[in-house]
């Protein structure tokens, strides 16, 4: 199982950061595409490139929201060109990007349709201007120019399906997102934490999907973000992760009804979390939101605790069928210090354990 993790998107940090973690022993990096809140991911991830020879690459994650198909589909190109072959498109609804324009994740259909552009226009194809959803009070149709000749369709000229297409991975946590991802992703990259009960179930939404559309149930690969603290005192452990799990957990409540299998009790804290979330306060462990995480609740949906705890616990992911895990450590409004410590001993204990 390879062990990603996730970070900003710094333009002249990224290089050094990936640098670190390659020399670490991490199989790759996933940044942030937030507009408002970093820089932009695909310069961070193409600096990166330059500085590493086998580390990953990829967004973790992009939406289908703020940037046209073609333009996400020319970005992640030009990184797994720069990069031999090493990048990877992280793909979700969106949620920071779009709330700091005021919006909600993108609807369904929309979204299936951006799914549907982006993997023709990697794999060198064209999408008509009619599947094309500019509005026309925004540009006017090109026949207005009435030219002499114009392309029939939309093609990225440059991008040629040779075997080296970039993988398409969608954060998925709903199980109508979890059935679109099964049909049109690479991999399922699920946000439902670190619970083996919740990802199994997600799993097995994905392959009885894939079996209703007459597609191999095997044909394709799976792989999670958890939230991720190592320190022999557990309770510094779940500080650690609160800020992040506040982000990833809301995810399975965000419109209203806990998704996949939970308890009461888990249940009661999604939706308190859901009715304390401050967009202000995003990722801070710190934060109003963060408050209502009952240790039982982040014992279960992270994984937080002692070396050797963490190695069972991703051990036990491996053992679903994961082949891939994006750990996303400590954010902001936590212990340095233990956020120092806690990366040196996932790096040192954790890592060679599992990876």
């Amino acid at each position: 199982m390879q062990l990603w993790i996730t970070g900003v998107a710094s333009p002249r940090g990224t290089a050094r950061v990936a640098a670190q973690l390659e020399e670490a022993g991490w199989d790759g990096l996933l940044v942030v595409d937030s507009q408002n809140l970093s820089g932009d991911p695909y310069v961070a991830l193409a600096m990166a490139a330059t500085v590493t020879q086998r580390l990953g690459l990829g967004t973790g994650v992009t939406n289908s929201v703020t940037r046209h198909a073609a333009v996400t589909a020319c970005s992640i190109a030009s990184v797994q060109r720069l990069s031999n072959g090493r990048a990877v498109l992280g793909i979700g609804r969106g949620d920071s990007a779009l709330a700091h324009l005021g919006r909600a994740p993108a609807r369904l259909p929309s979204f299936v349709r951006y799914l549907r552009q982006l993997r023709a226009y990697l794999h060198g194809e064209s999408v008509p201007f009619a599947d094309i959803d500019i509005p026309l009070d925004v540009a006017p149709p090109m026949s207005e120019l009435e030219l002499a000749d114009a392309p029939p369709a939309s093609h990225i000229g440059w991008i040629s399906d040779r075997g080296d297409t970039v993988p398409i991975e969608v954060a998925a946590s709903g199980p109508r997102v979890i059935a679109i991802a099964a049909l049109h992703a690479d991999r399922i990259m699920f946000a439902l934490g670190a619970d083996e009960a919740r990802i199994a179930w997600g799993i097995e939404l994905a392959r009885d999907t894939r079996r209703k559309a007459g597609l191999d149930p095997n044909g394709i690969a799976f792989g999670a973000y958890v939230n991720c603290g190592c320190n022999p005192d557990a309770d510094k452990a779940r500080d650690l992760v609160k800020g992040g799990l506040t982000t990833f957990a809301r995810f399975s409540v965000m419109h209203g009804k806990a998704s996949g299998p939970v308890s009461d009790s888990d249940r009661a804290v999604l939706h308190d979390l859901r009715d304390n979330y401050d967009m202000k306060a995003h990722t801070r462990g710190d934060s109003r939101q963060a408050g209502v995480l009952t240790p039982a609740f982040i014992d279960r949906f992270a994984i937080a605790g002692t070396p050797d705890q963490c190695v069972a616990r991703l051990r036990g992911l491996a053992a679903l069928g994961l082949d891939k895990v994006a750990m996303t450590g400590s954010l902001r409004g936590v212990s340095e210090g233990d956020a120092a410590l806690s990366k040196a001993l996932l790096e040192t204990e954790v890592l060679p354990e599992v990876g």
